[in-house]
């Protein structure tokens, strides 16, 4: 969205003015005043009026959206972005019949994307200091539930046979999942071993 410029008598109606010009809120918006109000002779001639240019500010979550929006078209895909925020993270929540590209094998185009996205809105806003998370179709749900289940069956393999069985490569989030599942489990515990992109979780016996 671009600026605006407006004058009025004084500086408060040309800024109101321009306001509801872009239809935001003083808040939302960056203000420069190019001309203050003056009087002319004997305040007849020459009068001049207040002249302010108004800019929305734009904010990481619809820099964010727009940002993906236009990814996405570029890359042919059909679908609706949903972006919010809380006081820890920003949500950006992709939903289309034909997203599944997006996601990857267990979820590693998906991690890529999520990445790239922290890269670019960081650079954009750099006193951000919320995490940019990203999902399709409730995939880190399922994937989470999925972990979970798996990590009790192998717990429970580990805790029969006593020997210690190592999981498939995962990123960090999806390790963590598995670290927290078993964290109060008495008879195993876990650990990470390797190095990116190829560290994998541990369960062994306690």
């Amino acid at each position: 969205m671009s600026g605006y410029e407006a004058t009025g008598k004084t500086v408060d109606e040309a800024i109101e003015k321009a306001l509801s010009k872009l239809g935001i809120k003083r808040e939302d918006a960056n203000i420069e005043i190019l001309d203050e109000p003056s009087l002319g002779l004997l305040g007849l001639i020459g009068n001049r009026e207040a002249r302010v240019r108004v800019l929305p500010i734009v904010k990481a979550t619809q820099f964010l959206k727009d940002y993906l929006a236009d990814m996405l078209v570029l890359m042919d895909i059909s679908c609706t972005v949903w972006v919010g925020e809380d006081g820890e993270k920003i949500e950006a929540e992709i939903h289309g019949a034909d997203v599944g590209a997006l996601i990857g094998r267990h979820g590693r185009t998906l991690g890529d994307l999520q990445y790239l996205l922290n890269i670019v809105v960081r650079r954009q806003f750099p006193g951000l200091n919320k995490m940019v998370v990203v999902d399709v179709e409730n995939y880190r749900a399922r994937r989470e539930q999925t972990l979970t289940q798996l990590a009790k069956s192998v717990a429970k393999k580990v805790s029969l046979g006593g020997h210690e069985q190592a999981l498939e490569p995962m990123t960090p989030q999806e390790r963590r999942i598995i670290h927290l599942a078993l964290q109060d489990y008495p008879d195993v515990t876990t650990y990470s071993l390797g190095q990116e992109p190829y560290r994998k979780v541990v369960v062994t016996p306690r």
